[in-house]
């Protein structure tokens, strides 16, 4: 039985939450989780840079097998969706760089898997993390308990793939 370490990440140009999770068989516990925040009043470059640093850091100190992270989707506001662009595009560029590799998930999969409805709302995914992986706690921020989701459906979904491997 192969024991692995994952960490998802929820990108954000301000605040990225990262949350890590330890898979064993079917077993998956956490670990911790946290955030990565970057100056506001920062230019962009700086904010990224704080980003990549920060998520660097995390990577370095526990050395996952495996960085899970949502895919791109379509924002309603471009400017958005392109600041989020970028902070996720640093976001790989550190599990490049530390040779980790990168699972993408729709949030559709990672409700699914979290939930079991792809529609869910943030407070159905807040509550199953608490309750799947039996926290007496939730995360401290929306954005470690999206990161921590992430974590879930990449372990949950390699636990499957395990068993179903010859």
């Amino acid at each position: 039985m192969r024991v692995s370490l994952v960490i998802g990440v929820d990108p954000g140009s301000r605040i990225t939450g990262w949350g890590l999770l330890r898979r064993s068989g079917r077993e998956i516990v956490y670990v911790g989780s946290g955030i990565v925040r970057a100056n506001p009043r920062a230019p962009v470059p700086e904010r990224l840079l704080a980003i990549r640093t920060g998520v660097a850091e995390v990577i370095e100190r526990f050395r996952p097998d495996a960085l899970a992270v949502e895919d791109v989707f379509m924002a309603k506001n471009p400017k958005s969706a392109l600041t989020l662009g970028e902070a996720r595009g640093v976001v790989l560029l550190a599990a490049a760089e530390a040779g980790i590799p990168v699972f993408e998930y729709s949030t559709r999969e990672v409700k699914m898997s979290v939930v079991g409805a792809g529609a869910a709302h943030k407070s159905q995914v807040a509550a199953m993390v608490g309750r799947l992986l039996r926290l007496d706690h939730e995360p401290e921020t929306e954005d470690e308990t999206d990161a921590v989701a992430v974590a879930f459906c990449h372990a949950a979904r390699s636990a499957v793939d395990e068993r179903l491997a010859p």
